[in-house]
């Protein structure tokens, strides 16, 4: 124990002779338990600092504007770590040409406050030995180095695709989405060199690309999901909930209570696909249909950009569960701007103008 100390106490030493490169963004006067990198390099000193002390990484990737969601994924790290990294980066490249890059959410000052929090909830806690102890913060120019990042679905740069399953469900409707998840991923999995990094059910198809991608790869970077964190009433926990707003919150409901009732049917003791989707598909109809009879200032629209049933290595459509494998069930749908807004009325952030994807996922367990 004595000598674990004493590599604790070097550790934190050399920690702190990284920061002469470093660059905080800090509003507070108190010391911050961690430290923030813009800038490989300095990481990378880090990395081996921790390495030689025979200490443990884990790597939560995000993009900011935190939520409960993320703080799970940094709890169950800090259970199987000593030292977090947090990344913090709005990848360009995830955002195709027609999507708004610049009306994604940033909360630096909000972000860096919950996660000083959390490091004080962990610090008094026994059964978690982990404290976050870096957040990656870089630039475009950091990530991209040489090329300006693209989003063009034939533009220049260095991309890992993976193919087929970056081409399905989600990348059906954002070709080059999961091309830039592949490729941030695998540079901050370059960068961190962490033992593990932790990702969200919620975002399931991108958990199979990346696990894939890790596979196919050989990275040592071991893949741990979290379940999908949801507010009371069930909810997805997202960054983009910030933008529905009351009315459209309150409808968006609608896509976990039309897999809910899928889930029900597979439940029941039925495996063939069009009896599973049509309890979902009837749920998502009569709330549209609902939603339709109302006027502009009442109601709130939405499309259905699909429901899948799949298989949980390939993403293959199922046409019957395997009752030994499961399946994923997943759906996105895409709530509308408000076509009129009533006074006083809470439309969230962007005043309910800005269009909403929202994605959830079940997974079937196997029956046998």
């Amino acid at each position: 124990m004595f000598a674990w100390k004493r590599q604790f106490s070097i550790a934190n030493t050399l920690l702190k002779t990284t920061t002469t490169t470093t660059a905080r963004t800090m509003t507070t006067a108190t010391p911050p338990s961690f430290q923030v990198f813009r800038d490989v390099p300095p990481l990378r000193q880090l990395r081996r600092t921790l390495l030689l002390s025979n200490r443990t990484v884990g790597l939560v990737p995000t993009m900011g504007a935190l939520h409960e969601g993320h703080l799970s994924l940094i709890r169950q790290a800090a259970t199987e770590n000593t030292d977090i990294i947090v990344s913090i980066f709005v990848n360009p490249t995830q955002f195709g040409v027609n999507e708004d890059l610049s009306s994604y959410p940033r909360t630096w000052d909000s972000d860096v406050a919950k996660l000083e929090a959390l490091n004080a909830e962990l610090s008094q806690q026994n059964t978690s030995p982990g404290r976050i102890t870096a957040i990656l913060a870089p630039t475009s120019k950091v990530m991209y180095p040489t090329l300006p990042p693209s989003s063009e679905i034939d533009g220049d740069g260095s991309f890992v695709t993976i193919l087929p399953l970056a081409k399905k469900l989600e990348g059906a409707s954002r070709p080059v989405f999961f091309r830039g998840v592949a490729t941030v991923c695998m540079k901050l999995f370059n960068i961190v060199n962490a033992e593990r990094a932790y990702f969200g059910q919620k975002d399931v198809q991108q958990t199979v690309v990346i696990r894939r991608m890790v596979q196919d790869f050989h990275v040592g970077t071991e893949i741990r999901i979290g379940e999908t964190v949801r507010e009371e009433d069930g909810l997805a926990m997202s960054s983009r909930n910030v933008y529905l707003g009351v009315r459209r919150r309150g409808v968006g409901l609608v896509l976990y209570e039309a897999l809910r009732a899928a889930e029900g049917a597979y439940l029941a003791g039925k495996g063939g696909r069009e009896e599973v989707l049509d309890a979902a598909r009837g749920v998502a109809k009569r709330v549209l249909d609902e939603q339709s009879w109302l006027g502009p200032a009442e109601r709130a629209l939405f499309e259905v950009d699909y429901i899948s049933l799949a298989d949980p290595d390939s993403l293959e459509e199922l046409k019957v569960i395997d009752p030994a494998k499961g399946a994923i069930l997943s759906a996105a749908l895409k709530m509308a701007p408000l076509e009129e807004s009533k006074p006083g009325e809470d439309c969230g952030l962007g005043d309910g103008k800005v269009p909403v994807r929202l994605i959830d996922n079940l997974i079937f367990k196997p029956r046998v």
